[in-house]
């Protein structure tokens, strides 16, 4: 079974989904995204996958977004995609897809919805946030 993460290593959220799936025993083929954008017909795939609105998978946070303006409405979702294989920084991580699905990772705990095998071992993320138990079992947030 293939699981796919594009990844930012610099990213904490990322790194701590990576580190989930590894805790489910499987390897995922790494996409930087950064060095290897998708491509249009790529995003646009991923972006219908997760059933969101192509605004929702940019980040609203990076300053280059209010550079571009790309809250006015009259960017179209095609010119939202090609500024996102232009800048792939305005690209929302981690995404994962599984074979049970495709899902925008944030909080990184998400991918365990879509994971197909179960966790192996206690987890916490970078934070020291305990997120699985020492029998593999979701630990309930707070």
């Amino acid at each position: 079974m293939t699981i796919t993460i594009l990844h930012n290593p610099a990213c904490g959220t990322s790194r701590n989904t990576l580190a989930l799936i590894r805790n489910s025993g499987e390897e995922p083929v790494i996409v930087e995204y950064l060095k290897t954008p998708p491509t249009h017909a790529g995003l646009a795939a991923l972006v219908a996958a997760i059933g969101l609105p192509v605004r929702d998978v940019l980040r609203r946070k990076e300053a280059l977004y209010a550079k571009l303006e790309l809250d006015e409405p009259e960017w179209s979702d095609d010119q939202l995609i090609d500024i996102v294989i232009e800048h792939p920084i305005l690209l929302e991580r981690p995404i994962v897809v599984t074979p049970l699905g495709t899902r925008l990772c944030r909080p990184s705990e998400a991918v365990l919805d879509i994971l197909p095998s179960p966790q192996v071992g206690a987890f916490a993320k970078e934070d020291g946030q305990a997120v699985i138990d020492a029998q593999g079992r979701r630990i309930a947030a707070a």
